[in-house]
């Protein structure tokens, strides 16, 4: 553990020492590759991400969202590696490039367009890059361009291989020629079952030349196995020129269409036919768009590097018009099984929704799909209404393994779902949706919450047995976070009906009034009926000041901060967000920017400052502490809120060395934001 703590703070010095050196905050470079301290960045339009890896022509794997089987951690489904239909061998004069002749490697991820790029040494014969890009026109297509520059007459084989990885089974392999008078198309495809034959999954690629037609290289295809081929040609370059050719590749599953290995091949022939420039312009109006939703920090090109790296990760792992939404890792890989949870809706999804309200539609588009299912959660635990599972993933079925007591336990999911709901109308003034997908929600909660609880008298309608915010208390009564959100669940259905000229139930203000929030006999909000001071794992009672609003007095939310925040023990990224909000509302800038930086910056891994989930964790990319930093930008120093009649802006604070805060591109009119000293 302190080796890892070591690596962070060494990588944080690099991080402080680039700033003197002039950082370029829209890239991220690695200048030296250390493959046992490497943790691979990614790159992802939504649907399909891709993580580095620290070898040549090698990518450590390939993501696709939505797509889940029941094998490997806890009996409960989980996200599901694809094909590796970018990996690729290169030889050069009949040597094959391994990570041992690869010198002077580096490596760097351009976050503005989303390509990430490596470029090497071959001896004194080749100096060769390839830059890859998960196009984000493209759900499920994926590009890379190879440039090779001769330094002397060489003679290249590339080999685009396509490998099934070890959970797939009943691996078939294809290869066809599609030829046609202006166009030689070669396909190599591969399908493969999930563990339990569940889903089809198919990739398939090819090669794109800028020869003219008639003089590319001849391809010729290998089958190895049944788990690997590929396919191949040879050119022979001279002294002095650089050759370049392409890969484009397709990945989808019978999740996604019902016919995955035609459509697989039917996508990769769009992609070749539009042309490569094509493509990528494309691609790169596509990400332009989305900065257009930018934070801006003038005075420290530091932290504005690490907000666009943790920006270009919540829009990467989300897509428009998917109702699909994020684990906590995102499409970074295997993590959490790629299960959705709280972290959605009360970490990412405000980010989202503030700069990208098409983007936030999605994620709660995922939940009203899932919201029969839910409701059948709540009636097999005795209650009514929808009770949201605290691990989600394909059906809304609780997918949380059933040695952990959050799945039964854990509730607040279902208010801070509902809260969502709210949320994303409050921001869009979107009646209509509000009547056909989020009243629906909120209406559905709401009549959980009023089965939920006990009611044991006036101010006594208690919320017993639950898994709090705080993980670390486990079957505790009264829990802050969650009785509080659960007020403000039912607050808001309450609103929502009246927006819409529904007659509300009176019976959620009458719980609503009567849920208690403890307190100790100072004053300080007490996180649980049993809780006496001990270590916390994650930010609780603070939630109530932002985002629930439930304590607005300047001096009560100072009270538990001083409190709680040097009782949270080693927890997540994300938790230390919420005081940097705080502090930046009540005027402490330093101590918020303070806080900003504890959140994430012993988190940091090499070489390109992905962050994990704890200090001596080493699971990135937690996007999770990446929603709740942008929101420490966005509702902590740029100070907006959002509220029943859209998005305003309340006093915030900035830290001393900025010179100010521009935040644009903001909610559906994509207003400008301005922030000084």
């Amino acid at each position: 553990m302190f080796h890892r703590f070591l690596l962070s703070v060494i990588f944080f010095i690099q991080c402080i020492s680039a700033q003197s050196q002039g950082t370029d905050v829209w890239k991220l470079r690695a200048e030296k590759i250390d493959p046992s301290h490497y943790y691979g960045v990614t790159v992802a339009n939504g649907m399909i991400g891709i993580v580095s890896s620290p070898e040549p022509f090698k990518v450590k794997d390939v993501v696709l969202a939505g797509a889940y089987d029941l094998y490997g951690r806890g009996r409960v489904s989980n996200f599901l590696r694809s094909f590796n239909l970018l990996n690729m061998y290169l030889d050069i004069d009949g040597k094959r490039i391994g990570p041992e002749d690869a010198t002077n490697m580096e490596q760097s991820l351009d976050m503005k367009h989303a390509g990430f790029n490596s470029r090497f040494d071959f001896g004194n014969k080749a100096s060769v890059s390839y830059t890859y890009y998960s196009l984000r026109q493209l759900p499920y297509t994926v590009l890379m361009d190879v440039n090779i520059t001769a330094k002397k007459d060489i003679n290249i084989t590339a080999s685009s291989v396509m490998e099934a990885p070890d959970a797939l089974r009943d691996v078939q392999n294809y290869y066809n020629e599609i030829d046609r008078p202006h166009v030689v198309i070669s396909l190599l495809t591969s399908s493969a079952k999930s563990p339990t034959g569940k889903l089809l999954m198919c990739a398939s690629n090819t090669f794109m030349f800028e020869e003219p037609h008639g003089q590319e290289p001849r391809v010729i295809h290998e089958m190895w196995d049944n788990n690997m081929h590929l396919m191949k040609f040879s050119h022979h370059i001279m002294a002095g020129q650089t050759y370049r050719f392409s890969i484009v590749g397709s990945s989808i599953t019978s999740a996604h269409h019902d016919d995955p290995l035609n459509e697989a091949e039917r996508l990769t022939i769009f992609a070749k036919l539009e042309g490569h420039d094509r493509l990528l312009q494309f691609h790169n109006k596509a990400w332009d768009d989305l900065w257009k939703s930018d934070i801006i920090i003038k005075g420290d090109d530091s932290s504005q590097q690490e907000v666009h790296s943790m920006l270009y990760h919540l829009y990467s792992f989300c897509r428009a018009g998917s109702a699909l939404s994020p684990s906590p890792m995102g499409l970074s890989g295997l993590g959490y099984n790629g299960h959705v949870f709280w972290d959605t809706e009360l970490w990412m999804f405000p980010a989202l929704l503030v700069l990208h309200p098409d983007l936030a539609q999605s994620l709660i588009e995922y939940r009203f799909q899932r919201l029969e299912a839910a409701r059948r959660n709540a009636f097999a635990l005795g209650f009514k209404g929808a009770m949201f599972p605290w691990e989600s993933a394909e059906t809304g079925v609780e997918e949380t393994p059933v040695w952990a007591l959050s799945g039964p336990f854990e509730h607040h999911i279902t208010a801070c779902v509902g809260i969502a709901a709210w949320n994303y109308y409050c921001v869009t003034q979107d009646k209509n949706w509000l009547r056909e997908k989020g009243w629906p929600i909120l209406k559905e909660t709401a009549d959980f919450w009023a089965s939920r609880v006990e009611r044991n008298g006036p101010g006594k309608y208690e919320i017993r047995n639950v898994v709090a915010a705080d993980e670390w208390a486990e079957n505790v009564d009264n829990n802050a976070f969650t009785n509080a959100a659960a007020k403000a669940n039912l607050q808001d259905a309450s609103e929502a009906a009246k927006i819409l000229g529904f007659v509300s139930d009176e019976d959620w203000k009458l719980v609503a009034q009567n849920i208690p929030i403890l307190k100790f006999s100072d004053g300080v909000t007490r996180e649980h009926g049993t809780y006496n001071g001990e270590k916390i794992k994650q930010v609780d009672v603070n939630l109530l000041a932002y985002p629930l609003k439930e304590i607005t007095n300047p001096s009560d939310i100072k009270r538990d901060l001083e409190y709680y925040e040097p009782r949270i023990g080693e927890g997540p990224a994300m938790t230390h967000a919420i005081f940097a909000i705080l502090y930046a509302r009540l005027g402490d800038g330093d101590k918020a920017y303070k806080a900003f930086k504890n959140g994430f910056s012993s988190n940091m891994r090499p070489p390109f400052g992905v962050i994990a989930e704890t200090a001596t964790g080493n699971n990135p990319y937690f996007a999770t502490g990446a929603g709740g930093m942008i929101q420490s930008m966005l509702m902590g120093f740029g100070g907006l809120e959002i509220t029943p009649k859209g998005i305003i802006q309340v006093k915030s604070k900035l830290p001393s060395g900025w010179k100010n805060l521009t935040i644009t591109g903001v909610g559906i009119e994509k207003k400008l934001y301005i922030v000084n000293p």
